[in-house]
Order: C-alpha cells, then sequence, then structure tokens
C-alpha cells in the first residue's frame, strides 16, 4: 500500500519520496474547493500522460495519452462531475493539457467515485509537483522521475492510503 504521510512524505516498500499535498492539509470531510486533500483508502485509477512531453510510462495501470479535448469535470451543477470530459465545455472544469508540466504525468485516485457525490471533491490526482513542493488544491504530487519509478512498481491492485 501506498502511504503518504503527514510529514510530506510517500512510501511504497522500501521506497520514500518527498510530495506535497493540499495546502490547507488532510482531512475526513473534504468539499470542493477546499483546497484539502482527502484522508481514507483509495484504489489507484488509470494513468494519463503527456506523449509530447514524455514517453509512455512503463507500468501496470492503464496508461491514456493526454488530449487538448481533455478535461475533468469539477462543476457541482453536473452529473458529469468528478469525471473524464470531452472539451470544449461550458461546464467548469480543469484542463488535462496544460501549459505548465504538473500533467505532464497524473494517475486518478479513486475519490468520491461512482458514485460521484456533488461538492465532496474532485480531480483527486497524483501528479508532478513543482519544484519547490509548494502545496496543490488537493492532490498529491511528486517530483516526475519519483513518480515515472513509482508507477513502474505499482499495479491496478496498489492501493493508496492518505493520512
Amino acid at each position: 500500500m501506498i502511504k503518504v504521510l503527514r510529514s510530506g512524505f510517500l512510501t511504497f516498500y522500501k521506497n520514500k519520496f518527498k510530495c506535497s499535498f493540499g495546502k490547507n492539509g488532510l482531512t475526513k470531510n473534504k468539499r470542493e474547493g477546499d483546497h484539502k486533500t482527502p484522508m481514507g483508502n483509495f484504489k489507484i485509477m488509470k494513468c494519463y500522460y503527456r506523449s509530447d512531453r514524455i514517453k509512455k510510462p512503463k507500468t501496470k495501470i492503464g496508461c491514456i495519452k493526454i488530449t487538448k479535448k481533455m478535461g475533468w469535470c469539477d462543476d457541482c451543477r453536473s452529473k458529469k462531475y468528478n469525471t473524464l470530459i470531452k472539451l470544449p465545455s461550458k461546464l467548469h472544469h480543469e484542463k488535462l493539457y496544460r501549459k505548465d508540466h504538473l500533467y505532464d504525468i497524473l494517475v486518478v485516485i479513486n475519490y468520491n467515485t461512482k458514485p460521484a457525490i456533488t461538492g465532496l471533491g474532485s480531480a483527486i490526482f497524483l501528479h508532478v509537483a513543482k519544484k519547490n513542493y509548494n502545496s496543490t488544491k488537493g492532490c498529491i504530487a511528486l517530483k516526475r522521475e519519483d513518480l515515472i519509478i513509482l508507477l513502474n512498481i505499482i499495479d491496478k491492485f496498489t492501493k493508496i492510503k492518505i493520512g
């Protein structure tokens, strides 16, 4: 099991990586826009990557190329809340094809899915950290090289324990 520790580290077997998480810490009561990372045990879902910036990660979980038409719905009024959507869209969303490098690789954490309950938080990912490990809006961020190492050793049965 991957463990995200309050100390700002992520561990998996013998690996220990520096990480960042939500600006307002960890919570058991996640809400959309609170800048907190949800606590609990979750499955690891699919990996998405920018093929124009990195080669396809070697991993045992599904891997999908990010295109300019991909977004993640964070619109609390929508039935598509917390799901991948096609852009352009009138729904409030995050673009997966970003100018910065944060989503060059991202892994969806199975938080608030199937069914997604509107308002309880969306787009909770493992993704690339900023150079100084600045906090996130609720995701968990790792150095790109560390995320690639992690992807090499996890599989579809791997779970993540946050907090």
